[in-house]
């Protein structure tokens, strides 16, 4: 199951990248972004109060919700739609796909069972360089608001990550709708103030269907439904292993690309692909250690029928 929702995400947010191209054609990015958070958060209380689950209640879990809620939409969210002002969209794909690399040092921190290793380190930077591989022609700095760029999506990339690892650490008492919802809530008033006093009103927008579409994807697809099960995963495998989606979602995104709206796919793209693969792959599957066949009798009850069974086994 864990697996299945994992290839999910992957799916999910690897065409959110289809429906934001789709949404800025009509819509102004920051208020894009606000008003799909209002529109999540307001479908998401709806099935909050029908499915009478409870929201916190305490000063310490809507503590979490804001940090993690600021850090995760706000911040983040708000870091990366500046930037792609003044860098291309694959460079600001390739320093996103540094989340699951801060993700491992920040579990150091707030997660001492997840350990740092060598497998975990290469592999991290094999997923960065086919990130890197795919997007190389994009892969330019022009001027000083562009390096500011990159420093901002770096700085998002580190948010997301601390709020995920926040999340798992205190979060895990909390039902994944009533988390989404209350960090939502938290992180939505800076981005929709930044977006009122920088783009206008929403109602001056120039809605379209495809927009209206584009909206209502990335509400209900690409937030609620993807947040939910991303939440449910991360509290059942290692964080590195829940964020290693980051690596896969351009992957995702460019092969979208390319049957929706006839993007060229560029050849190393499939060498870039196979170290993505690659990567997750050095992460997510490990092999088991091997347990003796004298450890497997001291863990078996030899005194039952079964044991001695098991043992002759």
């Amino acid at each position: 199951m864990k697996i299945i929702v994992w290839l999910l995400l992957c799916l999910i947010w690897g065409t959110t990248w289809f429906a934001i191209k789709v949404g800025l054609r009509d819509l102004p990015p920051i208020s894009f972004a606000g008003v799909r958070f209002i529109s999540a958060g307001l479908i998401l209380l709806a099935i909050i109060s029908f499915q009478k689950i409870s929201l916190p209640k305490t000063k310490r879990d809507w503590t979490l919700l804001a940090v993690t809620g600021f850090l995760q939409f706000s911040f983040n969210y708000s870091m990366v739609f500046w930037s792609e002002q003044y860098i291309s969209s694959g460079l600001a794909a390739v320093l996103q796909a540094t989340i699951p690399a801060f993700g491992l040092v920040m579990a150091r921190v707030h997660l001492p069972q997840e350990k740092i290793t060598w497998r975990k380190i290469i592999a991290l930077l094999l997923g960065i360089v086919g990130v890197a591989t795919i997007f190389i022609e994009q892969l330019h700095v022009n001027n000083w608001l562009a390096f500011a760029g990159c420093v901002a999506v770096v700085a998002g990339a580190f948010a997301a990550a601390e709020a995920s690892i926040l999340t798992k650490s205190f979060g895990a008492s909390l039902h994944p709708a009533s988390l989404l919802f209350g960090q939502m809530m938290c992180g939505l008033l800076p981005l929709l103030l930044v977006g009122f006093f920088k783009e206008g009103s929403p109602l001056n927008f120039h809605w379209t269907s495809n927009s209206v579409f584009a909206v209502l994807y990335l509400a209900i697809v690409g937030t609620i439904a993807a947040f939910w099960l991303y939440y449910w995963l991360l509290q059942r495998v290692e964080s590195t292993k829940a964020m290693t989606i980051a690596l896969v979602t351009p992957l995702v995104a460019v092969f979208v690309g390319a049957m929706a709206l006839d993007e060229k796919l560029v050849p190393q793209t499939y060498f870039g692909g196979a170290l993505i693969l690659s990567s997750v792959g050095l992460i997510t599957f490990r092999r088991q250690p091997k347990t003796s066949v004298k450890n497997i009798g001291r863990q078996i009850d030899i005194g039952s029928p079964r044991g001695a069974t098991e043992t002759q086994l």
